[in-house]
């Protein structure tokens, strides 16, 4: 008899939610944590008094998130307290221009507008084109599994609206934007957002031109930090009857006759189980904890023949006063053409941008509880590739951070620099260190078409029975709400199968 109904590897998103439900579901669960904090990405730590969110830094499309709560019998408002952004964000552009864009559809038409009075009327356009794509996602699209195209077939007689929208997942991100607006500068102001897929405008699927309207069905910032989403989903879980153990590292799934029998722990003890969920990286899941030799050529294959996803440096800032900033977010654009450029003639081949572009978020704007008084926080998402040219991480650590708040004080907040009163920088190596993402990678795999919905690692392992993936590896992806609905999908195929 096995000595738990379900073992989880890792207690992101995904696992904390498909362990929750497991255990809703009667299974005694076990879920193993090789960190101190659970949320993976999406935690929050704390540093000389300063609250700081180690990656995600606020939440939208919180529908599967709503919906994971109410699978456990309570929710979403019940277990944490959501806070609305508004302003949405705002944008420094390249030549200084600044502007910040409303929760209120109308209110961004108003700015656009006194850009360009035509991108301004597209606005309402793109706005309802997109709105009605996000409505017919979520009748299923983020909570359903994509393994086979008989699942697809099956999302898509859910929601027979989507078909509607097929032609862009054949487009991509840059050319869909490119469809709705002409001027400069408002296509400047949508070009990072690409980068929420870790991916330059030219490589990201059309369908996520959706990201810069799902902002207006609501931005949120969690009270405490973000760690509060996946602290809420593990407190309800462990009331559940579901056991969660940190500083726990799994060595290796445990395979016999080709099933997933249970996992092996760093110091040598064997912990077996009926059905394994794997929350981490499914490159590192296949060939480190199972091993080639319990997979077919073709599996083999095609697990190498994923890209790792983005890997970015995430620097954290305590200041001793606010920041010259306007929104939770504020973002530091370049124009599609630079941000292309930046993946192929420097990203690619190991070089810092020539000049940086990325995301400031200021936490304590929306919840000032996370400094000391009249202090604030800042968390920037930077720009810079795993492997660095003629040099590494551990080397380029502070210049990188010295430089950095430079660029912010001159281009983005001045008079920051003279506010800093603590500094540190998640490189790409520490996540790897860390969180144990290879390459660093927040997302898991690469996000472009080949690797979406039923190109994605499978929800149910085709290579080991009994063995499930959640997290950002497998449908839908990488992010908060999705990858929760991994964990969703995770545990009712278990359910369903098992």
């Amino acid at each position: 008899m096995a000595d738990y109904d379900a073992i989880v590897i890792g207690a992101g998103l995904g696992g904390l939610t498909s362990g929750a439900i497991l255990s809703k579901q009667g299974r005694k669960t076990l879920v193993l944590e090789q960190g101190d904090l659970v949320g993976g990405c999406c935690s929050t730590f704390e540093k000389n008094g300063y609250k700081f969110d180690v990656g995600a830094s606020i939440v939208e499309v919180i529908n599967p998130i709503e919906l994971a709560f109410q699978k456990l019998g309570t929710t979403l408002a019940n277990e944490v307290d959501l806070i609305e952004c508004d302003p949405v964000y705002s944008a420094v552009l390249r030549d200084g221009t600044r502007f910040s864009i409303p929760f209120s559809n109308e209110g961004t038409a108003e700015v656009i507008s006194r850009i360009s009075a035509e991108d301004g009327r597209q606005w309402s356009a793109f706005a309802s084109f997109f709105k009605g794509f996000l409505d017919e996602a979520m009748k299923g699209f983020f909570t359903s599994p994509a393994d086979t195209m008989m699942d697809m077939a099956r999302i898509f007689a859910k929601a027979p609206g989507m078909l509607k929208y097929a032609p862009l997942f054949l487009r991509n991100y840059q050319g869909t934007i490119g469809s709705f607006f002409k001027d400069p500068k408002v296509l400047e102001s949508f070009a990072y957002q690409a980068f929420y897929l870790g991916l330059p405008p030219e490589l990201v699927p059309g369908v996520f031109a959706l990201l810069p309207y799902s902002e207006h069905e609501g931005v949120f910032y969690p009270r405490g930090g973000m760690g509060a989403i996946p602290g809420g989903i593990a407190r309800v879980g462990e009331k559940l009857g579901m056991e969660l153990r940190m500083g726990t590292r799994v060595l290796q799934v445990i395979v016999r006759n080709g099933r997933a029998s249970g996992v092996m722990l760093s110091d040598g003890t064997e912990i077996t189980a009926d059905v394994i969920v794997s929350n981490i990286n499914a490159k590192r899941l296949y060939l480190d904890l199972i091993g080639e030799q319990y997979l077919s050529p073709m599996i083999r294959r095609g697990i190498k023949s994923y890209a790792l996803s983005l890997s970015v440096p995430m620097m954290y800032l305590g200041l001793d006063a606010a920041p010259a900033l306007d929104a939770h977010h504020t973002i530091i654009c370049a124009s599609m053409d630079e941000l292309d450029e930046y993946w192929w003639n420097r990203h690619m081949k190991g070089l810092l941008p020539e000049k940086q572009f990325g995301l400031v978020c200021w936490p304590t704007k929306s919840d000032p509880a996370l400094a000391p008084e009249g202090h604030h926080a800042l968390n920037v998402i930077l720009m810079g590739p795993y492997d660095l040219e003629g040099t590494d991480w551990d080397t380029e650590k502070q210049p990188f951070i010295e430089s950095s708040i430079e660029y912010l004080d001159k281009y983005v907040a001045p008079g920051i620099a003279e506010h800093v009163v603590f500094s540190d920088l998640a490189t790409p190596l520490d996540f790897e260190r860390r969180l144990l993402h290879p390459g660093g990678a927040i997302y898991a795999v690469q996000e472009d078409l080949t690797a979406q919905a039923v190109f994605r690692p499978n929800a149910r392992s085709r290579a080991i029975k009994g063995l499930y993936l959640a997290g950002a590896s497998t449908h839908p992806g990488g992010g908060v709400p999705t990858t929760i609905g991994s964990g969703i999908i995770a545990a009712e195929l278990i359910d369903a199968c098992e």
